[in-house]
């Protein structure tokens, strides 16, 4: 049966006029699925569905969202992000290259706070995934997340006394007072591509999103899983990371502010 999606044209692009066909045609679209932006569910047979691809530097995985949620369209991920969310979202996908998707890949947790640097407050994001990272097509079983990040421009972070350096290229999306990605740039000529992507907007308090609005930017900082862990008040998100600033685990940038 003929499903009601939304195949844009670059995402026909894309997968070829063949394989879009197909999808139209209900030949390898599923009837029902978990909308890949809000994870509730939806029915491609009963209410207007678009067709989201999201593409790495090796992977391509196609996925599904209510046509309310997100418009079809492509979206360029990093490698570790993207196998990082194919356990959650295969199971109402078409993997365009299965031989290439590894299962069980590690997540990125994000955590919001307020961060005190010489007397005064900064609204900060805490990334930590949920396993190691290492490089696309490696072999071996270290963790590479802190190396990647500074290749990509984050200091190395002994202390929190003062504000890091920013990151120029790179910055953080809010809109309507919610949390929606960290952008980092893309090829020359390009639209800044989502590093990191809330699956819905994460909402965040008055204070953190009074303080960006001052500032216009937001402290990043990232740390190798097991470094922080889920603290459920800022001040014991702030000793866990002075923790790991000491012992060489910590990794941090200013990041400008993209939205309201």
């Amino acid at each position: 049966m003929p499903r009601m999606l939304d195949v844009s044209d670059e995402v026909r692009a894309e997968i070829g006029d063949e394989e879009a066909d197909r999808l139209l045609a209900g030949e390898t679209a599923p009837g029902s699925y978990d909308c890949t932006s809000c994870r509730t569910p939806g029915d491609s047979e009963q209410e207007r569905t678009s067709t989201v691809l999201f593409i790495g530097d090796e992977t391509a995985v196609l996925a599904f969202a209510h046509a309310s949620c997100l418009p079809s369209q492509v979206v360029q991920v990093t490698e570790e992000q993207l196998q990082g969310a194919v356990k959650s979202i295969t199971g109402d996908s078409v993997d365009l290259e299965p031989g290439k998707v590894v299962p069980e890949q590690a997540v990125l947790g994000v955590t919001s706070g307020l961060v005190l640097i010489a007397d005064e407050l900064h609204p900060a994001l805490v990334v930590e995934p949920t396993g190691p990272i290492v490089r696309p097509g490696a072999t071996g079983v270290g963790d590479d997340f802190l190396p990647l990040l500074i290749e990509q421009g984050f200091m190395p972070l002994t202390a929190l006394s003062a504000v890091p350096p920013v990151l120029h290229g790179w910055s953080v999306l809010l809109a309507m007072g919610r949390l929606h990605a960290v952008l980092q740039p893309a090829a020359v000529g390009a639209q800044p591509v989502a590093w990191w992507q809330a699956h819905q907007p994460l909402q965040v308090t008055d204070g953190w999103r009074a303080a960006a609005n001052k500032h216009q930017q937001v402290l990043m900082f990232a740390a190798p899983v097991g470094s922080i862990g889920r603290q459920p008040r800022e001040d014991l998100l702030r000793d866990a990371l002075d923790k790991a600033a000491a012992s060489g685990q910590l990794v941090g940038a200013a990041l400008p502010l993209a939205g309201t």
